[in-house]
């Protein structure tokens, strides 16, 4: 397992937890400070994973108490550690993402898609018990966190994310991946497009995406073009596999990666891809299909670091 982590302090007071090397299960997660006490922005996979947070942010806080968390969606490796904070610690999401925790089945037993097949520990499920369905403001002393869905679905239908205007400071969830594949299957192609002029309209100073090191303004455009050039090769791929009468696989397989071969995770073309299928066909995902197309992609089960 690669327990490369550290807790870095991006103004006094906030601190991006980022975790290497940003791959399956794998995610950053944030510590907001103010005199009322500590506002979370998710947990972890693991119980391991995420007690190595919480200390750290017992340690840089100086033991100030966790009153809120956030989760930015439903994911396991931004979620599951949920169940370790604080009883007392009120825990918000958007109403979909909400939903999607209470009815996800890898928590009780994940599937052999990826291995090794991660070790959860002692965690249990724990869903928000505030949820919000456009956005919701946070204050902790005199700082206000701004929690805001785009207004459609992108990486998932419920993300948030959580943004301090005076700070400048953004933390966009898995809407953004710095450094490795993105990942759509849950949302939107279409609405994982729309969400970059958002993303960017906010004007952050630094940026911590839900994977992948921490970003600042002046790295931003690059990324978000990154994204977006990825976007429009999957867009362009599943247009050109349906007229040919490829499955996602066989036009994944066909493919040319380009100046995204050397990302992590490249097997998430397929499950991007099943997206743009069944976005086209105005059809529902067939999630078991998705993720044994990326296994058959890959040659063999997912690799984790958990």
């Amino acid at each position: 397992m690669n327990d490369a982590a550290e807790l870095r302090e991006l103004t006094p007071g906030v601190w991006a937890w980022e975790q290497q090397d940003g791959t399956w299960w794998v995610n950053n997660a944030g510590v907001i400070g103010g005199t009322d006490g500590l506002i979370l922005v998710d947990t972890c996979a693991t119980e391991a994973r995420t007690r190595r947070f919480l200390a750290a942010a017992e340690q840089a806080s100086g033991g100030a108490p966790i009153r809120m968390a956030v989760n930015t969606h439903q994911h396991g490796d931004h979620t599951y550690g949920n169940s370790l904070l604080p009883d007392s610690t009120i825990l918000i999401g958007h109403e979909n993402m909400r939903e999607g925790l209470r009815t996800d089945p890898i928590i009780d037993g994940c599937p052999p898609f990826w291995s090794p097949v991660p070790d959860w520990g002692r965690v249990h499920r724990r869903v928000p018990s505030v949820s919000l369905q456009s956005d919701l403001v946070l204050h902790t002393g005199d700082r206000r966190v701004e929690l805001r869905h785009p207004g459609h679905p992108a990486h998932t239908t419920g993300d948030v994310v959580a943004w301090l205007p005076g700070e400048r400071v953004l933390f966009s969830g898995d809407l953004l991946f710095h450094g490795l594949t993105p990942l759509i299957f849950m949302g939107s192609l279409e609405g994982a497009l729309r969400s970059l002029d958002w993303l960017n309209n906010f004007g952050a100073e630094r940026i911590v995406p839900g994977h992948g090191p921490v970003l600042d303004a002046t790295e931003l455009p690059s990324v978000l073009a990154q994204h977006e050039r990825y976007y429009r090769l999957v867009q362009e791929a599943a247009k050109t596999g349906r007229a040919a009468g490829l499955s996602p696989l066989e036009t994944a397989q066909h493919a040319d990666l380009g100046e995204f071969a050397g990302w992590a995770d490249s097997e998430r073309l397929v499950l991007n891809l099943h997206r743009a299928y069944a976005d086209a066909e105005n059809r529902e995902l067939d999630l078991p299909a998705a993720f044994s197309d990326a296994v058959t992609y890959h040659g063999g089960p997912l690799p984790t670091r958990v």
